[in-house]
């Protein structure tokens, strides 16, 4: 395995550029040059306009834990749970527009793992544990896309195979996916994506606005809890640990941070990523508030997540679930897709194989997508209750890639000058609470999430590689 560019050569600048000045002004040369010896490959990187990785953002964003947002306001209530929506959109905004400014001033930075090396001041510390967190992170994620690829086949089918049959189906469509080298061409699959995922949301918003009552609660079938009702704020009995988890599942739908990076390094004007930004913005400032909030007026006290669940009438939850299949396995692809570059490079260095048609660098493209599928298919098998890991290494890992990172890294970009005028000293201080939004979810978030998956061991949990009907 090769050493990382990073932290040799600085990640190899092309020779006829220079280290970017101070005050970023030879930035924009050292893009060009960098994608002048891209374009030189067989294999080209740098391909992406910012309306194609606008499609790619919203490909990854537009996904089923927007449908997880019910319940959520169902724990907390309108007040609670809406303003935690606007405040994690608020973070979004900033901490992502602050991730670019420290990429557009070093433009050697190919992924999370070089942000976090540069960040950190050069650290390899700081590179390989970030390294080991992407793949960590990413890994569990494509697990957690298999099992629920698996939730789907057996909801339509009324489980007529084995549930591990189901995730091998997932787990061999995804792998077939996987194949393209460059995100340009992920990202036609992620505008199909966002597209199947909407039409679920609008099928969901209409089933549930039209049926009598919904099926099924947390707390029992309808109408054991009573009619439905919503309220302001959480009820009465609605414990610490049961809030805390309903604020990460809506923190951690707004932080995809950890793929942006990667992104911007195969776009080819990485300056115009803010318009991609935006698109983003607008579009999750729309789903991930509007269509939880119908979803919880319709559903109240009944909701689950996901909430498709929740549905009275087996044809409406079918017709609308059916949708998902599409943007699971698509948002799959683009995790395993970052993560198989990671390695990739890693283990190419500056072979002519990297970037090019040869049987051999499509040969280890392919076995790195293969094993990198199959690790998640058997973590999908093995972990009982991948939901609440995945809250675990949210609290663990995304408090750094959502909140941490951006807080030292806005210090390297103004250190010495935080407080140069009104406006800069303002952002400081949103980077001090983004700090502290950073270190509550790694400490008193990460203790709600061992403490759910406590409760859940303490009951029945499924076996390893279990033929268990898993339809909602």
């Amino acid at each position: 395995m090769s050493t990382p560019g990073t932290y040799q050569d600085e990640k190899k600048l092309p020779e006829n550029v220079g280290a970017v000045d101070s005050d970023g002004s030879s930035t924009i040369e050292t893009f060009t040059a960098l994608i002048a010896e891209d374009h030189r490959h067989e294999i080209k990187l740098r391909t992406m306009s910012w309306q194609k990785a606008a499609w790619l953002l919203a490909g990854d964003q537009v996904c089923l834990a927007i449908m997880a947002q019910s319940w959520s306001l169902s724990v907390l209530g309108w007040v609670p749970g809406i303003l935690t929506m606007l405040l994690s959109g608020a973070l979004f905004w900033i901490t992502s527009i602050t991730m670019h400014k420290f990429i557009m001033k070093n433009p050697q930075i190919k992924d999370i793992c070089d942000f976090g090396y540069y960040a950190f001041g050069k650290s390899k510390i700081a590179y390989e544990f970030t390294g080991f967190m992407l793949l960590a992170n990413n890994i569990l994620l494509i697990g957690f896309h298999v099992l629920t690829g698996a939730k789907i086949l057996n909801t339509l089918s009324d489980h007529s195979l084995c549930t591990v049959t189901f995730s091998i189906i997932a787990t061999i469509m995804g792998i077939v996916m996987s194949l393209p080298r460059t995100l340009k061409h992920v990202s036609f699959m992620s505008l199909f994506s966002a597209a199947c995922m909407g039409i679920a949301i609008l099928l969901f918003l209409v089933f549930a606005g039209i049926e009598d009552a919904p099926l099924y609660g947390y707390n029992g079938d309808y109408p054991t809890d009573g009619e439905v009702r919503t309220y302001a704020f959480p009820l009465p009995g609605t414990t610490w640990v049961a809030c805390m988890n309903a604020v990460l599942n809506i923190t951690f739908l707004w932080v995809p941070q950890i793929l942006f990076p990667t992104f911007i390094s195969e776009m080819e004007r990485p300056q115009d990523f803010p318009k991609s930004l935006a698109v983003l913005a607008g579009i999750s400032a729309i789903l991930f508030i509007v269509p939880p909030a119908i979803g919880f007026r319709y559903l109240g006290q009944y909701s689950t997540a996901p909430a498709f669940g929740s549905l009275g009438v087996v044809a409406y939850k079918k017709a609308s679930f059916s949708f998902v299949i599409v943007p699971t396995l698509v948002i799959g692809v683009i995790y395993a897709n970052v993560s198989a570059k990671f390695i990739y490079f890693r283990v190419m260095g500056k072979s002519r194989h990297a970037h090019s048609n040869t049987v051999i660098g499509w040969g280890v493209w392919g076995l790195v997508m293969v094993v990198l599928w199959i690790v998640a298919f058997v973590f999908a098998e093995v972990i009982p209750s991948m939901g609440d890991f995945l809250s675990l290494l949210g609290a663990a890992f995304d408090s750094f890639f959502g909140f941490i990172f951006f807080a030292v890294a806005y210090w390297q970009l103004y250190r010495g000058e935080l407080f140069a005028g009104a406006a800069r000293s303002v952002m400081t201080i949103v980077h001090v609470f983004v700090l502290l939004c950073g270190l509550f979810l790694l400490g008193p978030g990460l203790y709600a999430a061992v403490e759910a998956i406590i409760a859940d061991y303490a009951g029945s949990t499924r076996p390893a590689f279990s033929c268990a009907d898993l339809s909602l």
